[in-house]
């Protein structure tokens, strides 16, 4: 497997992650007050939209050309960190 699959195979994997993350939150605002509910399907809304942002990403680098590979790879690395931000941004801010 090449370096370019394996890269891939990281990205899918931590977007596979984060999705995870998304879906306790959704389950966290289920019992959570209506307030806490409000401020969570807010978060969660955000960050799905995220998440669309780095499938988007994971598709251009699919079908990127070999010398397009770098330049989609640093796009892609500049998206995933703002991705990372909004999945680890302190738990505790919008939870009951």
């Amino acid at each position: 497997m090449n370096e370019r699959e394996l890269y891939r195979q990281k990205k899918q994997a931590q977007l596979d992650e984060w999705k995870a993350e998304i879906d306790k939150l959704k389950a966290k605002a289920s019992g959570a007050s209506a307030e806490a509910q409000l401020d969570m399907k807010a978060r969660v809304k955000a960050l799905e939209s995220q998440v669309e942002k780095g499938r988007s990403k994971l598709s251009e680098l699919a079908e990127a050309t070999d010398e397009a590979w770098e330049s989609v790879k640093e796009s892609m690395e500049s998206t995933w960190s703002s991705l990372k931000s909004a999945v680890t941004e302190p738990k505790g801010k919008s939870e009951p």
